[in-house]
């Protein structure tokens, strides 16, 4: 049995996640949303001096909006949307036939209007873009919500539908590469503070395809992405628990996005899976809280 699989069967044993017959989709304890939620906490003091706007959206996106971020040119084996019946009563009477005798009754399902979000910044670039040009000093953003990806895994820190915490940075390109750097350090010392051994390495997204792996390189050539590791049910393969991204203007010239000047703005976030560092934290320290270390307990409890 891989470690993988064995963390995994040892979170079920112990009640933290619930199975549900699907791989990467689980419920969760009331422990493991305690854990969570202590850690939002922790990022709520390292950086609610900054004056960001809490910003909350729910795990689904106007498909025109999806469509036009570009998502599907570049991931489109991890998008997921939203189908509905919309039919009449006859097409009713045909499905549940359908479904008696165990026939694919979903063929017929129309997609809706809703994507489910692939990362929680995205409903956001549009939403700011509508309010005009960036206040004096550019924007910054705290946003939290489900997303949805598409990679069906027998390991624990690789789920289907997960929450992710993000503050986003909107103005120049200094102060958008000068944030990044910031979270990155703060990044550094939050894990320290409970207990976890972390790496920070350049990194790229997934992209798919063959024109992927030059979108892959090019990323990676231009510093644009790197991620905080931290092994969770790998010595040899860490995992990402957060995310600091440049993208540049890209995001500014496709929607739109002005600084107050006129000029396009640069954006950068930050991003903290947070099933995946509920997960480092009892992978390390232990699947009873009650024994996790004193320091670890204070940082998060108080």
């Amino acid at each position: 049995m891989d470690m993988q699989t064995s963390f995994l069967d040892r979170l079920f044993e112990e009640g933290l996640l619930i199975e549900t017959g699907v791989d990467g989709l689980y419920g969760r304890s009331g422990q493991f949303e305690d854990v969570i939620a202590a850690f939002e906490r922790l990022i709520d003091r390292t950086g609610g001096a900054d004056g960001a706007e809490a910003i909350r959206f729910p795990p689904g996106i106007n498909r025109a909006y999806f469509e036009k971020s570009g998502y599907m040119k570049s991931f489109p084996q991890l998008a997921g949307t939203v189908h509905s019946f919309c039919g009449c009563e006859l097409d009713h009477v045909s499905l549940l036939k359908s479904m008696d005798e165990g026939g694919d009754w979903t063929k017929d399902q129309k997609a809706t209007d809703i994507v489910l979000t692939p990362a929680a910044c995205y409903p956001l670039y549009p939403t700011i873009a509508k309010r005009g040009a960036l206040p004096a000093g550019g924007g910054l953003y705290d946003i939290q919500s489900y997303c949805f990806r598409h990679e069906p895994s027998k390991d624990p820190a690789r789920q289907q539908l997960f929450r992710m915490r993000e503050y986003v940075c909107m103005g120049t390109e200094s102060d958008v590469t000068e944030f990044r750097q910031t979270w990155m350090d703060r990044g550094v010392e939050m894990m320290k503070a409970v207990g976890l051994d972390v790496t920070i390495d350049i990194a790229n997204d997934p992209f798919f395809g063959r024109a992927g792996k030059m979108l892959a390189n090019n990323q990676r050539d231009q510093n644009l992405k790197f991620e905080l590791l931290i092994p969770v049910t790998s010595a040899t393969n860490p995992t990402a628990c957060m995310s600091f991204n440049y993208h540049q203007d890209a995001f500014g010239q496709k929607w739109g996005l002005n600084l107050e000047n006129g000029d396009v703005a640069h954006t950068a976030c930050v991003g903290f899976g947070l099933e995946r560092i509920a997960l480092a934290l009892f992978a390390h320290h232990g699947l009873d809280v009650k024994k996790w270390p004193a320091k670890v307990v204070e940082t998060l409890w108080g």
